[in-house]
C-alpha cells in the first residue's frame, strides 16, 4: 500500500490549515473544534495545539459520534454527550471528505444540539466522489482517487502517513 503522503506534510498541511482558521476567524474564543469520531480526533487535538501555540488562546475541542446519525451504516450508538453549540463557530473536523454523508450526519448532531453561528468544515484529503453538495472550507490535499480505491489516513505510530490502496486489500478499514 503506497504511502502518498508523510507524517512531516501531514504536520506541515496542519500548520497551514490552522493559520487559515486564525486568519479567518475575527474571535477565536466563539471557535468550537468538533473532531468527528474516530479518524478526525486526532486531527483537531493537533489543530487546537497550534491554534494555542499560535495564539496563545485555549479553544474548546470535543468528540463527536455520529453513528445515530448516519443513513448508510447502523452501529450502535455510544452514549451521547451534551455540547453547547449555541452562537459558536463549529469548525467540524474529519480525515477524509468522500461522499459526503459523515458531514452531514454530523451537521445532523451538531443542530440536535442547539444553533451554531456558523458550520465550517475542516479535512486533510478531499477525494471527490461527492454524493451529497457538501464542500469544506478548509483543505489540505485535493487527492483525485478512483471508486475503487481506499484513502487511509494514520495519524499516529510509525506508519503515520495517507495511503491509497485498491478496496479488496488485506489492508483493512474503508473510508
Amino acid at each position: 500500500m503506497p504511502l502518498v503522503i508523510n507524517q512531516e506534510t501531514i504536520q506541515k498541511t496542519l500548520r497551514r490549515i490552522t493559520h487559515e482558521i486564525i486568519e479567518k476567524t475575527d474571535d477565536l474564543s466563539t471557535v468550537l473544534l468538533i473532531g468527528i469520531k474516530n479518524k478526525g480526533v486526532p486531527i483537531a487535538k493537533m489543530i487546537q495545539e497550534n491554534i494555542k501555540t499560535y495564539t496563545n488562546t485555549s479553544v474548546e475541542m470535543v468528540e463527536l459520534d455520529i453513528s445515530m446519525h448516519r443513513d448508510d451504516d447502523k452501529k450502535k450508538p455510544t452514549q451521547p454527550i451534551q455540547i453547547d453549540v449555541n452562537g459558536k463557530i463549529c469548525i467540524l473536523i474529519d480525515d477524509v471528505l468522500y461522499t459526503g454523508r459523515t458531514v452531514r450526519a454530523a451537521m445532523d448532531a451538531i443542530v440536535e444540539f442547539g444553533r451554531p453561528k456558523k458550520i465550517e468544515l475542516v479535512v486533510l484529503i478531499d477525494r471527490g466522489h461527492r454524493e451529497l453538495p457538501i464542500r469544506a472550507d478548509y483543505v489540505g490535499k485535493n487527492m483525485p482517487t478512483a471508486k475503487d480505491e481506499i484513502v487511509r489516513v494514520q495519524m499516529v505510530g510509525s506508519e503515520a502517513g495517507v495511503y491509497i490502496e485498491k478496496k479488496g486489500t488485506d489492508y483493512g478499514k474503508t473510508n
